[in-house]
């Protein structure tokens, strides 16, 4: 039965699926190059792509990158309990559970019929520990046991962009809250020139983290085009060199910012609050053509 269910996938992988979501219209279209593999888009903007054949695939440069801190936050192969703030397609909670099986991990989506879609067409399997909650990302954070996770990942975007109660100090602090003493937090973040955001959530996850880098590429962190950088935040030190080696190493590679560097790229930005809070800079209209 098993074999018949994956011949017909790979049988409706030929032909986009689309249906009308909360947050516009989900597109699933699927990989030329990977039977199984599809990309899932929301309003024509790439979100996610996921490999049913291999959920260990990661294609889109950032989520690599967001990879990379799950492969290190904790000894190889070892499970872990992670909480995913965003939903997307899941893939980087599938990710985790083909690396690190028995782990337990929490999705914490607001769009329902984005998660009713993602499950039907992408379906996870059925041994894996992922439990799915709807509902605001922080809100959902609030719930979530003092000191459970190894690992939390935010990425949470509303049209493209990160809602500001989730770019503020009173939002890290929850974060950490829920966080083990040694646990990782990754948050991926969006901005273009002249990188204010992202310079003012370095500063602000600064606040709450003694220890944090941030990943990207070169020319996003020169400033010279929008795109992805994946900040990792700990109580702990962190695993720079080898963070450095796998960005650099990367088909797309990328740089890592840490110490004295990280805080010359910082400038003077300073932390935001829930009072002054505001969401990320929309994409300009050219990064999705």
């Amino acid at each position: 039965m098993a074999k018949d269910r994956r011949k017909q996938g790979r049988g409706r992988a030929a032909e986009p699926v689309s249906e009308a979501v909360d947050g516009g219209l989900a597109e699933l279209v699927p990989d030329r190059e990977r039977p199984r593999a599809r990309t899932l888009l929301i309003d024509g903007a790439p979100q996610s792509h996921v490999d049913l054949d291999d959920p260990a695939y990661l294609d889109f440069a950032y989520q690599r990158r967001l990879g990379h801190i799950a492969d290190l936050a904790a000894p190889k192969g070892r499970p872990i309990q992670a909480v995913h703030l965003g939903g997307g397609a899941f893939t980087l909670a599938r990710y985790i559970a083909a690396t690190r099986p028995r782990s337990t991990q929490q999705i914490v989506e607001l769009d329902a019929p984005l998660v009713q879609f993602v499950r039907r067409e992408l379906p996870l399997e059925s041994g894996w520990r992922i439990r799915v909650r709807g509902g605001d990302a922080r809100a959902g954070l609030a719930k979530v046991p003092e000191g459970w996770a190894d690992l939390i990942i935010a990425d949470v975007f509303s049209g493209a962009r990160t809602p500001a109660h989730l770019t503020s100090t009173e939002f890290v602090g929850e974060v950490r809250r829920a966080l083990r003493p040694g646990g990782c937090y990754a948050a991926n973040l969006t901005d273009g020139p002249p990188l204010a955001h992202l310079r003012s959530q370095i500063a602000t996850v600064r606040e709450v983290f003694p220890e944090l880098c941030v990943t990207a590429d070169p020319a996003v962190l020169r400033g010279r085009r929008f795109g992805n950088a994946v900040l990792l935040a700990s109580d702990r030190e962190l695993p720079v060199a080898e963070l450095t080696r796998r960005a650099a190493t990367d088909p797309q590679a990328g740089r890592v910012e840490h110490g004295r560097a990280l805080m010359d790229f910082t400038g003077g930005a300073a932390p935001v609050g829930d009072a002054d809070a505001q969401p990320s800079p929309a994409p300009p209209p050219a990064v999705f053509r």
